[in-house]
């Protein structure tokens, strides 16, 4: 009789991918491999916790060899929605795969719609055009403090984000500003997230702060969030978990601003006696660091997160098991400064599962949802194939 498994911490390392996505060509991606070349361009990294689940053995990293004796189960899991970003990735973690792909706007949106927000919103805009957040605060951020006009623009990913500074446009008032473009953004102009970008300081000095928001589309159908928590188990989420999936399957949530603090959100939730999952999300890979290809702020976050990794693992009871895996790819070594089409590593590891297992390479990430719902014993009709019965001890 296999031991029953009462709690799943689930943790995605943003944009953390192994390379090797059959149709990165197809996305312009062929050759990216964050992990790998990211490995490179610093001459190693030293990752000896993720090592000891089994990270070395899912990609050619320089610092990081294969381990002989796993403690856990490792694997890689391929992406089959069609899309890179953020969203597209978390949904078919979660169960819910995407035929078409989120709409994109690489000459920004189209005049005759922004025309209808400005009217709805009482005021014009600057911007509206693909660029990094940075960077356009920089270029737009004192024409913005002169005008009062909140700077909007969008990437490679289908977002439509809002910048404004705090004391120009409050907090508030930006997330209702955010609001009305998501009411707005339906039917073919249904982007995946609408997102607010607050700001502070002075021409020269300004800086993002943590009081981003997601507004994202519902998902299409149940997610393995909304089976859990149908099924009366807790569904506690960390980080922007909330934002990508609009609310929808969570018992509970902090929205932790960066990777510490949400190590340390995760360790909280672990301190409770609940039956279910923590679903956590750590984004400062991919928000600070790929999208503004710096190898070595990245190489050191990965860095800062498996230093901590003991905290979590030691935290775990023989009823609980601990998954860490990623959404896509962003390879802070290629070009431009988009997601990368990526396979993503799957570390599983606790108490009721065996060590030192190749999955192999799995056929969707959706395999990881229909997982879950087996180990935590609920009814499950979404996409995925399960390997439960493979990795139980």
């Amino acid at each position: 009789m296999t031991h029953q498994i009462k709690r799943i911490s689930w943790i995605v390392l943003d944009s953390v991918g192994c390379g090797d996505a059959p149709d990165a060509a197809v996305y312009g991606d062929a050759g990216a491999n964050t992990l790998r070349n990211l490995a490179r361009a610093v001459g190693g990294l030293n990752l000896p916790n993720l090592a000891n689940l089994g990270l070395g053995h899912l990609a050619d990293i320089q610092g990081v060899p294969p381990a002989p004796c796993a403690t856990g189960v490792y694997g890689r899991m391929t992406e089959i929605s069609a899309g890179k970003d953020t969203t597209t990735g978390h949904w078919e973690l979660a169960g819910v795969i995407l035929d078409q792909p989120f709409p994109t706007y690489p000459n920004g949106f189209p005049g005759d719609w922004l025309a209808q927000f400005e009217a709805r919103i009482g005021r014009g805009t600057l911007g509206n055009y693909p660029a990094s957040g940075t960077e356009i605060i920089k270029d737009l951020g004192a024409e913005h403090l002169r005008t009062g006009k909140p700077i909007v623009y969008t990437s490679a990913d289908s977002v439509f984000q809002i910048a404004a500074h705090e004391e120009i446009i409050s907090i508030d008032e930006l997330y209702r500003l955010c609001d009305i473009a998501r009411a707005m953004l339906v039917g073919e102009h249904a982007v995946g997230r609408v997102i607010a970008r607050p700001f502070i300081g002075a021409p020269g000095n300004f800086t993002r702060t943590e009081r981003r928001k997601d507004f994202s589309r519902v998902p299409a159908s149940d997610t393995i969030l909304d089976a859990l928590k149908n099924a009366g188990q807790a569904v506690m989420a960390v980080g922007k978990i909330e934002d990508i999936f609009a609310n929808r399957g969570m018992t509970q949530s902090i929205h932790s601003g960066n990777n510490m603090a949400g190590v340390d959100a995760i360790l909280e939730f672990l301190k409770m006696d609940q039956h279910g999952l923590i679903f956590a999300n750590l984004v400062d890979f991919d928000a600070l660091f790929g999208h503004r290809r710096d190898p070595r702020g990245y190489a050191d976050a990965l860095h800062a997160f498996d230093r901590r990794l003991p905290e979590i693992l030691q935290r775990l009871t023989r009823d609980d098991v601990l998954i860490i895996t990623a959404d896509h790819g962003n390879d802070p070594t290629f070009t431009g400064t988009d997601h990368t089409r990526e396979r993503v590593p799957v570390l599983l590891t606790g108490a009721p599962l065996r060590a030192n297992m190749n999955l192999g390479t799995r056929n969707s990430f959706a395999d990881l949802a229909a997982t879950i719902a087996d180990l935590l014993q609920v009814r499950w009709a979404g996409a995925g194939d399960s390997f439960a019965a493979d990795i139980r001890a």
